[in-house]
């Protein structure tokens, strides 16, 4: 039995942090940063169930072509996405009531629709990239027995040996999407690429403002690496934990990004939300087609 102080269940029975019940998730999970997406793409749907906010955590659960979607906001960076991803796990795996592991599993899908920032002159502004691998600069997964049975350890080595990676720093993982997923989102309006999640938007992510970087030359670094015809393409901020806790929980996990800047270019539009819609629309037609 697992106990209270490790699984924390609201008085009305729902799960801690996002405030929902077993019965209200479906087996599609669409997750969106920003709390605002969850009633754009809520507009797209039929028969929705419930709303419910807490923080920066908002959720509801509708009907697309006949299929039950839900969609939950998770705000920013890979330590959300730990309590996200591992609520939602126990919402379909664990009763709440015995607090035991079910005893048959029950397997989730998981799309991130996000924002992110090119890497790659043949990215541009506005372009849709799914990311086939994420590099988490996070950590997070290393906290975690069994790592290494859902990482891409040679093109963990490769990056570490290009990029000089400093000992300082927590020890990149790669993981990749779920192949199933890939197959249903993917078409020729979509690029597959290689995404690092950082775990800050400025120094992270080589911006200077103030502070100068412990490595000035990193993302010359990332731009230029290689292995085996991956290059990375994109950075943005969540997508690594979500493949990393989905692959050891037994889940399916994607992440698609509209491209809104090119830091190499140094092009941006920051007028991006009719792009978004589009995005939204064609992830939620194919998901459930």
């Amino acid at each position: 039995m697992i106990k209270s102080s490790e699984l924390i269940i609201n008085a009305d029975g729902s799960i801690f942090h996002l405030h929902i019940k077993p019965e209200q998730i479906a087996d599609y999970i669409i997750l969106v940063g920003d709390p605002g997406r969850v009633e754009l793409i809520g507009k797209l749907m039929t028969n929705l169930e419930f709303q419910v906010q807490n923080r920066e955590f908002v959720a509801t659960t509708g009907t697309y072509n006949n299929q039950r979607v839900t969609v939950v906001s998770t705000g920013i960076g890979t330590d959300n996405i730990d309590i996200v991803v591992n609520e939602l796990d126990a919402l379909a795996n664990i009763d709440l009531t015995t607090r035991e592991i079910m005893p048959v599993h029950r397997k989730l899908n998981f799309v991130r629709i996000g924002t992110s920032g090119g890497l790659q002159d043949f990215l541009g502004v506005n372009s849709f990239v799914i990311s086939q691998k994420a590099i988490g600069f996070d950590g997070l997964l290393n906290f975690y027995a069994n790592r290494n049975t859902v990482s891409d350890l040679p093109f963990e080595e490769a990056f570490k040996q290009h990029t000089g990676w400093g000992k300082q720093l927590t020890s990149p993982y790669v993981v990749d999407c779920s192949e199933t997923l890939l197959s249903k989102i993917h078409r020729d309006d979509t690029i597959k690429g290689v995404t690092i999640s950082a775990p800050g938007f400025y120094g992270p992510q080589g911006r200077v403002l103030r502070l100068p970087l412990a490595d000035a030359n990193l993302n010359e670094k990332i731009e230029s690496f290689e292995f085996e015809g991956f290059k990375i393409t994109n950075f943005e901020m969540e997508c690594s934990a979500i493949y990393g806790l989905s692959k050891l929980l037994g889940h399916e996990a994607l992440t698609i990004c509209l491209i809104i800047a090119n830091r190499v270019k140094k092009e941006a539009n920051s007028n991006y939300h009719h792009s978004m819609e589009t995005l939204i629309k064609i992830v939620l037609d194919r998901l459930t087609s």
